[in-house]
């Protein structure tokens, strides 16, 4: 049989005939753009949240324990569990300086060890929005503790076997996109021996400032 290619996401610049923002928000817009699709180019209008990106952090002690928090997330009026996460909304703050100010700034905690654990898109129907998931070990207290205000003023952090947070995702419990996706990338990468890690400054072609046809 002929080798078949191995899945990869196919980035394409197609032409934008208009393009307005609709609303502008405290933390995102909603672009619409007027492209040109198919053989015959025909025009369609799609809407979508214009977002600046986020990193999340899976923080991973000696006794193969994440670090998870549970915090008030009002669109889904629950208090989910999750790993530290952030916005790259610090002009160029590169994204793994960001996970580590988010580290610190949400528990404290600092670490000496940081890879790439996974990469994706939240909502590719939806939102320009990729996270990128890393993987941090070496872990010690931050010289300093960060004061919290609103949902994070209230949360919650517990240390969880990674076994047990792969039960919780695969019985449904918990529902955290980022949670879900860097614990069974963890779990997946740790029978590999760690072997599909990424450098921790590795490329980010998925970064929207990184697409074809960027704004």
């Amino acid at each position: 049989m002929p080798d078949v290619p191995k899945p990869a996401d196919e980035y394409v610049d197609l032409p934008v005939a208009e393009r307005e923002t609709v609303f502008e928000g405290r933390i995102w817009d909603v672009r619409r753009d007027t492209l040109g699709y198919g053989e015959r180019g025909d025009r369609i209008v799609r809407d979508y949240v214009v977002h600046p990106g986020a990193v999340a952090i899976l923080a991973l002690d000696d006794d193969e324990r994440v670090l998870l928090i549970k915090q008030y997330r009002h669109p889904v009026r629950a208090r989910d569990w999750e790993i530290p996460a952030g916005l790259l909304d610090i002009a160029h703050e590169s994204p793994l300086e960001a996970a580590k100010r988010e580290l610190a700034e949400e528990v404290d905690l600092v670490a000496s060890d940081w890879a790439v654990l996974a990469d994706y898109f939240t909502t590719p129907g939806g939102s320009d929005e990729a996270l990128r998931i890393y993987l941090a070990r070496g872990l010690a207290d931050a010289p300093e503790v960060h004061a919290r205000v609103d949902e994070e003023a209230d949360m919650e952090a517990r240390w969880v076997p990674l076994d047990e947070c792969v039960d919780a995702v695969l019985a449904r419990r918990v529902g955290n996109p980022s949670l879900t996706v860097g614990v069974l990338a963890a779990h997946a990468s740790r029978s590999r021996g760690w072997s599909t890690l990424a450098p921790a400054d590795a490329a980010w072609p998925a970064h929207p400032s990184q697409r074809p046809g960027a704004a």
